[in-house]
């Protein structure tokens, strides 16, 4: 899939605006952080996390006729977290994006990454 591979690539090299354009203007953002969460937000988190990840690396990817998985690992300075990213796509944009984020690792190597 061109838009998860350009999804990915994008946001990983911190290129929102690149990553920006593949979202519809509707996209539906979910995750399991303690904070409210929307298109912005969410493009706001992955920028912190590629400023301040060591490396972003894709673990896993597994593809379905209407978007991917994708499992990455976040490597800090102290510690490695894991992002779970699930991508519904349509007319290769961005219709959906569900983060589940391993919560106990992100606190603790990443803190303060959601908080306003």
């Amino acid at each position: 899939m061109d838009a998860v591979d350009f999804w990915v690539r994008s946001w990983t090299s911190d290129d929102l605006p690149a990553a920006r354009k593949l979202l519809t203007p509707d996209v539906e953002v979910e995750w399991n952080l303690d904070a409210p969460v929307d298109d912005e937000e969410l493009l706001q988190v992955l920028h912190r996390i590629a400023a301040f990840a060591d490396h972003v690396t894709v673990a896993a990817r597994t593809d379905a006729l209407d978007g991917a998985t994708v499992i990455y690992d976040l490597a800090a300075p102290f510690g490695t977290a894991r992002l779970v990213e699930f991508l519904a796509v349509d007319d290769n944009r961005i219709t959906e994006i569900r983060h589940v984020y391993d919560t106990t690792a992100i606190d603790r190597y990443f803190p303060d990454l959601y908080k306003n």
